[in-house]
């Protein structure tokens, strides 16, 4: 059974797994509409400024006019694609160097190991900061670099620690006594080992993208205008939000709930996985 499956079969154990399901549902829904269909153009002024949530404009209008909720749906849309891109990112680097040095020798080992644990001292934003100051430009593109190259260690240390586990047991002596060639042992027996693993530290990497994605915005760092980050609709708020208050508190519930949704995500997929981890079992 899969995992998925496996949690529908004990419903009361897996409260997490389909809370998470339903809030990151929730938001891949919204993204998706966005495709196809917003209330207004995102960037058309089709109100008043700073108007109160009414019929016409259900979360009220920002600074310019423009529909308020049109803007944090497609900022649910930007949030996935960046949180999606940069986790990718970062599992191709991060799965690249900790195979490798988890094959390689002890030297060229243990001098990776330590740079890997000197980059994970540094927190994941001001990484991701510096690679958009050397970039000299901020874009959507720069952020979703930035952001995977900086969750590149996490992921690297990670899969280097459960690779050199797999590689001690004895099916892959057997797998070297035959003959096997060294990516045939990765793909065939290392991944699929660890994957399980990867998987939910993968899930958590990918709120913390979020966040740094928000928080780039938020420093004039991320995507400019006129993409509606959730960080930069924070930042336009944060001189009106005595008079206006929605407007720092609509972009916040949205990115708490996806952030809340993926780290619940995480743990349910977890529990399922781990037995020994679920509560009353």
């Amino acid at each position: 059974m899969t995992a998925l499956e496996t949690a529908a079969a004990r419903p009361h154990r897996s409260a997490s797994l389909q809370l998470g399901l339903v809030l990151v549902g929730l938001h891949v829904v919204v993204a998706l509409l966005t495709l196809v269909w917003t209330p207004y153009d995102p960037g058309a002024m089709t109100g008043g400024r700073l108007e109160p949530p009414s019929l016409a404009h259900w979360v009220g209008t920002d600074r310019l006019g423009r529909d308020f909720l049109t803007q944090i749906m497609i900022g649910s849309r930007i949030a996935l694609i960046v949180g999606s891109a940069a986790v990718a990112i970062g599992a191709a680097i991060g799965i690249t160097l900790g195979m490798l040095a988890a094959f390689a020798t002890r030297l060229p080992d243990d001098a990776l190991a330590a740079t890997l644990d000197i980059l994970i001292a540094f927190p994941t934003l001001l990484i991701a900061m510096l690679v958009v100051a050397a970039s000299d430009t901020a874009s959507l593109g720069t952020a979703i670099l930035a952001l995977g190259i900086a969750l590149s260690p996490i992921v690297a240390r990670l899969t280097r620690i459960l690779a050199k586990r797999v590689l001690l047991l004895d099916f892959i002596t057997a797998a070297r006594t035959s003959g096997t060639s060294w990516p045939g042992i990765v793909f065939r027996h290392v991944l699929p080992n660890i994957w399980p693993t990867l998987a939910v530290n993968l899930a958590l990497q990918f709120g913390v993208a979020i966040i740094a994605e928000a928080s780039l915005s938020y420093l004039g760092l991320g995507a400019p205008p006129p993409n509606a980050s959730w960080g930069r609709l924070l930042q336009e708020a944060q001189g009106t939000v005595y008079t206006a208050p929605i407007g720092a508190i609509a972009p916040g519930l949205a990115l708490v709930s996806l952030v809340i949704g993926v780290n619940l995500l995480a743990d349910g997929l977890r529990d399922v996985g781990d037995p020994t981890r679920r509560r009353g079992a």
